[in-house]
């Protein structure tokens, strides 16, 4: 069963992803949405939407509202694309990864800068 919830959940993440890029054409969005990840229950009567987008905290309610907003219209265009016998309620959701991770990696250049620069501050260096 959880390989089914699996494909459900890739599905669902391609469909949506191709109904923003193609379909939807709401400027509130911004040109760049990415959906990173759909987990669907069990029962397969919801399904938790994480998405992202690089912008203000503003742009991102604001995109999470649009998107709530059109959960009905989302529903209605998967149960077109999919053969599925109940379409999930759909739920939107905001992901940081992205931005966790441009952190994380902002860190990692900072430690490794500062520590170039320690060694060569430090006035010696030892050859073996």
């Amino acid at each position: 069963m959880a390989h089914r919830i699996e494909r459900v959940n890739n599905l669902i993440r391609q469909e949506i992803s191709e109904l923003l890029q193609r379909q939807v054409k709401d400027p509130r969005l911004g040109s760049f949405i990415a959906v990173t990840e759909v987990s669907t229950s069990p029962d397969l009567k919801y399904a938790k939407i994480l998405v992202s987008r690089i912008g203000s905290e503003e742009e991102k309610h604001e995109t999470l509202s649009v998107l709530t907003a059109a959960s009905s219209f989302f529903r209605n265009e998967l149960a077109k694309r999919l053969r599925l016998r109940h379409i999930p309620e759909l739920s939107f959701q905001w992901d940081d990864s992205i931005e966790r991770g441009a952190h994380l990696l902002e860190l990692i250049d900072q430690v490794s800068t500062d520590d170039g620069s320690a060694k060569a501050d430090c006035g010696w260096h030892t050859k073996y």
